[in-house]
């Protein structure tokens, strides 16, 4: 009747419904279930069969979506169709149907619009004409026992003509189903009366209303999905610029134009010819990547994760290119399809506003009343920049970035025919990209003193972005395979400049009051847009981005306008993009050479505010929860340190002197009198007072008064400024206390960020931790300091087998077994004048920096302080070092053993544990 799967090839060989009726009709027998279930293994055998067909057309030809999916719900129709004859005929025959005894089975949702995945739900409805009869129960009531008999999971509804015009008018949800009905089988007649009375009923005068809904509805579950089409692991049906927005395009098409196919949208005016072999490219490549998802899976799997995109991409057969492994490429092409599609609801919704622009407010943004006068030439209409006519960019290309500096200026929306113009005609930026007006229209846009993040997001929504600076358009899409980086390059860089745009307006001082304040003292402002724009653009190249960036920038500021010394110092801030954090989460920095070397390299004060104002944005702009007061703290640490150096040279305040400072305001704080203040300093090494902080050293001094004699002391109580929990030990020193500990608070379920290691003149380890929980809080609640003290308590008194104990922890996120990191160890005699530096990369898991201390205790080594970044599934652990005289680790051999063991320990390999 609908001919929606005409097209599939070989249907019979995915199910041959006339052998299989006739295998039906010879089944044998009176007992109504048991034929019932005789019935249900010859369908379930059919059912898996044509399941093996689809899977073996699906590897054969991978890209296929559109087919795939049309197979699985031929396959069910087929099935539901020999199911509903043989429960009407053998099970429970009518002879003569009165009128009340009719029914029809229709597909709903998306199985009514013919596509479905490997293990999509299965949503049809059983439509009466009046009130439910005997028979018609016990028909639904068979069919529906047969369909979970097959395993297949099954939503339904039945309803009269009547309930179905009352609920399909008061749910949205319900007339969005109805709106794909489908006929399978049953009463032709009755199907027909249905379909008419919910055109005539339920959609007659309605449109703008639905309309409204299916945008709000869409709004709702972009916010719930991460309001963003790139996310590193979307959705493929619900994310943002998934199936779900291209159904709601159709289904919006459907309801206000009466189009039955997507292809139908072309005649109706809503998308072009091209447009719609645009439409049609996106749903077939995302209907792929869904039936692969579920066919790996094995289950009704909709997110993109980590561990399935390698395996979809080789299944889709995309290889390695030089720079870009085959899942980077195979997403790349994921997010272009999605950008498409978000493109393609722009130019769908201005359709939609033309025609319904006199029964109220426009759909999409809020109306804006301005009305600026010198538009050179472009029209306002309803508040939105919009072209004349149609060759008006082509007349004169520099109007293709002219049109965003003036919505960028009068603060204006564009016209999603505007927009569509400057996608069509995005090639003519290929010509002006020399020209000077068109340069300086571009830094008027970026450099915005509005909001920048906007307009260059429609910038790169047109395509305009990409073609205008060819170095951004390789980055367009372009996702990093690894858990760190929460979205694709592109809008990594676009969300950076919005961060820079909310700092410099004070929106967002509470969370960076530093960069907040110094952001007015930076002269070179444009430097510091421009600098956040290049940070980044080189990534996908091969070889070090930042190193290929800085070249990049050399080649492109001049271009921009910028001054040769501007060109120098954005140039020099994207090389040098990672040195502050690098420093900062990796470096002790009471190590007084870490600071000199950071201000060496750094030169000057307004290149320090320059480099922290990036620093802070690249980090926010990763993703959601990748800042914290850690991180905050840190690079306040480092960037005042490095100030002062930079102001007063290298003759700052002595060391003395500050340690005086330090001792003099502690002892106020603590309010002891000169005798006992003077024992606890007698007691305590001079790098301790460099190396804590006065609050820190607040804490520490009166657990040590707390203590008085006894052999052990644990303090944990939440440390707000750094976002974590401050954990301190205070022990009789011995060799391996810090693995022993440090195992201790992984079995407690704690996360290591930072770690400073003290012992007393006396003999005793005083050790601070600071620990966070697996998700980057606080431990605050009291049963999880309480687990933290009895573990830690228990691996110093050694009381159970400590490396059973961890093994026996799971990986909190075992997505990280997704990614192939090889350890490696950087061993440097160089960065500190006390200490061997030794810096260990690997992939993350639990109790990995204990492995790593225990090793160093194997090795006979001092640890005096350890400092941990996490990136993504990537820990990076640092060790300052002596050997057990305090002297740095010297002899080749000696250092090539250590990296030797270290390798192994980050590597994962088994160790046995010292008792």
């Amino acid at each position: 009747m609908t001919g929606r799967f005409d097209s599939l090839p070989q249907r019979r060989a995915i199910i041959d419904r006339r052998v299989l009726a006739d295998t039906l009709a010879a089944l044998e027998g009176d007992d109504k279930v048991a034929l019932r279930r005789a019935a249900a293994v010859q369908l379930k055998a059919a059912l898996d069969a044509g399941r093996a067909e689809i899977a073996r057309r699906l590897v054969e030809h991978p890209s296929r979506g559109l087919e795939a999916a049309a197979a699985q719900a031929f396959l069910t129709d087929q099935l539901l169709r020999l199911l509903y004859d043989f429960t009407v005929t053998r099970l429970y025959p009518v002879n003569n149907a009165t009128a009340s005894e009719r029914l029809t089975l229709i597909a709903v949702g998306g199985y009514g619009r013919g596509e479905m995945a490997p293990h999509s739900d299965i949503d049809i409805g059983f439509l009466t004409p009046w009130k439910q009869t005997g028979w018609s129960e016990q028909v639904i009531e068979t069919m529906l026992y047969a369909l979970w008999d097959l395993g297949l999971k099954v939503g339904h509804s039945s309803r009269s003509l009547d309930e179905m015009v009352r609920q399909a008018k008061s749910d949205i949800t319900i007339r969005t189903a109805l709106l794909e009905a489908r006929y399978v089988w049953g009463d032709t007649d009755l199907y027909e009366e249905a379909a008419r009375r919910f055109k005539v009923e339920v959609q007659t005068d309605t449109a703008r209303a639905f309309i409204a809904d299916k945008l709000a509805e869409r709004d709702v579950r972009h916010k719930k999905m991460g309001d963003t089409r790139y996310v590193v692991e979307p959705n493929v049906k619900e994310g943002k610029g998934g199936l779900r927005d291209l159904h709601t395009l159709f289904w919006i098409g459907k309801y206000a134009y009466n189009v039955q196919s997507s292809a139908e949208l072309v005649g109706a005016g809503l998308l072009t010819a091209d447009e719609y072999r645009q439409f049609h490219r996106a749903e077939n490549f995302l209907w792929a990547v869904r039936c692969q998802l579920h066919s790996i899976a094995g289950r009704a799997e909709d997110r993109l994760t980590f561990d399935l995109q390698r395996e979809i991409a080789e299944r889709l057969r995309f290889a390695d290119r030089p720079g870009k492994s085959s899942v980077e490429r195979f997403m790349q092409y994921y997010f272009l399809q999605a950008k498409t599609v978000g493109n393609l609801t722009g130019v769908f919704l201005a359709h939609l506003d033309e025609k319904f622009a006199a029964r109220g407010r426009r759909f999409g943004l809020p109306t804006l009343r301005r009305h600026p006068s010198k538009l050179n030439g472009f029209r306002l209409e309803r508040g939105r920049i919009t072209l004349p006519s149609d060759d008006f960019l082509v007349k004169k290309p520099v109007r293709l970035i002219e049109m965003f500096a003036l919505a960028d200026k009068h603060g204006l929306e564009i016209h999603p025919l505007a927009m569509r113009a400057a996608a069509r005609d995005a090639k003519l930026a290929d010509d002006i990209r020399k020209d000077p007006e068109a340069n300086a229209f571009f830094l008027d846009v970026l450099t915005s003193p509005r909001d920048p993040e906007t307009v260059l997001r429609w910038m790169n929504e047109a395509g305009v972005f990409g073609r205008f600076v060819p170095d951004f358009g390789r980055v367009v899409a372009q996702m990093q395979f690894d858990m760190y980086h929460h979205y694709t390059v592109d809008e990594h860089t676009i969300r950076a400049i919005g961060l820079l745009s909310k700092i410099e307006h004070g929106e967002l001082n509470e969370d960076h009051p530093l960069s907040t304040a110094i952001m007015k003292q930076i002269v070179s402002r444009r430097v510091l847009y421009v600098a956040v724009l290049l940070h980044d653009i080189a990534k996908g190249r091969g070889g070090d981005h930042s190193v290929l960036g800085a070249e990049v920038a050399h080649r492109l500021c001049p271009r921009f306008g910028l001054s040769p010394a501007e060109t120098e110092t954005v140039a020099w801030l994207v090389r040098a993009h990672l040195l502050m954090s690098a420093t900062a989460f990796k470096r002790d920095l009471s190590d007084f050479k870490t600071i000199l070397d950071f201000a060496e390299a750094v030169q000057s004060p307004e290149r320090l505010r320059l480099l922290l104002t990036l620093t802070v944005v690249d980090i926010r702009a990763v993703g959601p929860g990748v800042w914290n007061g850690w991180k905050r703290q840190l690079l306040s640490t480092l960037y005042e340190s490095a100030e002062e150096v930079l102001r007063l040279g290298h003759k700052q305040k002595g060391r003395g002197e500050r340690i005086a400072a330090k001792q003099e305001a502690l002892q106020a704080a603590l309010g002891w009198d000169d005798a006992a203040f003077a024992r606890l300093v007698k007691r305590l090494p001079e790098p301790y007072w460099v190396a804590e902080p006065d609050d820190v050293l607040v804490r520490n001094a009166r657990l040590i008064e707390a203590a008085g004699g006894a052999q052990l002391s644990i303090a944990a109580q939440v440390y707000p400024e750094r976002g974590a929990t401050l954990v301190t030990v205070y022990a009789a020193d011995h060799p391996g206390l810090f693995y022993r500990i440090a195992g201790a608070i992984h079995v407690a379920g704690g996360n290591i960020i930072d770690a400073r290691i003290h012992t007393t003149r006396d003999g005793m380890a005083l050790d601070n931790f600071l620990v966070q929980d697996p998700f980057g809080r606080p431990f605050d609640d009291a049963g999880q300091l309480g687990r933290l003290r009895t573990a830690i308590e228990d691996a110093l008194a050694n009381r159970g087998k400590m490396l059973d104990r961890l093994l026996a922890k799971p990986l909190p996120r075992t997505r990280a077994e997704a990614f192939e990191i090889a350890p490696n160890v950087l061993i440097d005699n160089k960065a500190s004048n006390r200490f061997t530096v030794v810096e260990v990369n690997a992939r993350d898991r639990p109790a990995l920096l204990h492995q790593l201390a225990y090793t160093l205790f194997q090795s006979k080594v001092t640890i005096h302080s350890s400092h941990v970044a996490t990136y993504g599934e990537r820990a990076v652990d640092t060790f300052y070092l002596t050997d057990l005289l305090g002297d740095k680790i010297a002899g080749g051999p000696r250092l090539k053993t250590i990296e030797r063991r270290l390798l192994d320990a980050a590597a994962g390999r088994e160790m046995v544990e010292a008792e």
